[in-house]
């Protein structure tokens, strides 16, 4: 999914559910998307199928790492395939947490592509853009950067185009990453964890922020490695940083390569 998740993002200014003041009940939840993987170089859908990282995509786990070494993190969390179990043990190597326990859950898996996936990533988006009623996925993506399309109608589209039938709906996804946040959330409660990092996919961190704020996707790359920071403070869960890269900018400088 690289070139069709590098022209969506999240919105540019941090996006908040409630403003929500700082306390020492906070949780803070660090959501990377994975490394490049080799169906991301060649511009394939890639949902459910695993595929190794690339060297590139490695190289960026490592800079990931090292820009992520100076938080204290209290748990790790990551879904269940290579691509982000991989970037995980990357980033852990180079935060000096190689041993750490990671609890891995399905429901932080990337979006479901149904019969599209393995295809080349045009394909499925032009199909959705029919389905929206849009000519081919230029005229769509348009209409998305103007905050016309959100993440919802888009998840939809691309099941409803699914000739198999196969691919989620936004309604399938929410229900899982919303189960696998609140298992998060919950279980950082009880354990009193403060900082949390959760390696995931792309379009899983859009639809899950959609879902707490209810805002429209607008085009801004979210590049692999790129990190959203959600506060969760009381019930609510505020967006700090909404798809920055500045952790992997960090780790580059750290790491002097």
């Amino acid at each position: 999914m690289n070139k069709f998740i590098l022209c969506l993002s999240l919105l540019l200014s941090a996006v908040t559910c409630s403003a929500s003041p700082v306390n020492n009940d906070d949780i803070t939840l660090y959501f990377a998307r994975h490394g490049e993987t080799l169906l991301n170089s060649f511009n394939h859908v890639q949902g459910w199928s695993d595929a190794p990282l690339t060297v590139e995509g490695k190289q960026v786990a490592r800079y990931l790492g090292a820009g992520l070494r100076g938080i204290p993190f209290d748990r790790f969390y990551s879904g269940d395939v290579g691509q982000q179990r991989d970037t995980l043990k990357i980033v852990l190597r180079q935060t000096g947490q190689a041993l750490a326990e990671v609890t891995e859950l399905s429901g932080l898996r990337e979006s479901y592509f149904g019969s599209f996936e393995g295809l080349r990533n045009e394909e499925m988006m032009n199909a959705s853009a029919r389905v929206l009623g849009f000519k081919d996925q230029r005229e769509m993506l348009s209409e998305m950067k103007s905050g016309k399309i959100s993440i919802r109608q888009l998840q939809d589209a691309i099941s409803a185009a699914d000739p198999a039938g196969l691919a989620e709906d936004y309604k399938q996804v929410k229900s899982r990453v919303h189960a696998a946040l609140t298992e998060i959330v919950e279980s950082a409660k009880k354990q009193q964890d403060k900082n949390i990092l959760i390696v995931t996919s792309g379009m899983t961190i859009m639809n899950l922020v959609y879902e707490l704020t209810g805002e429209s996707v607008k085009i801004k790359p979210l590049e692999n490695a790129s990190v959203v920071k959600i506060t969760y403070s009381k019930g609510n869960y505020t967006i700090n940083e909404p798809g920055t890269l500045k952790y992997f900018n960090d780790g580059k400088v750290l790491l002097g390569k």
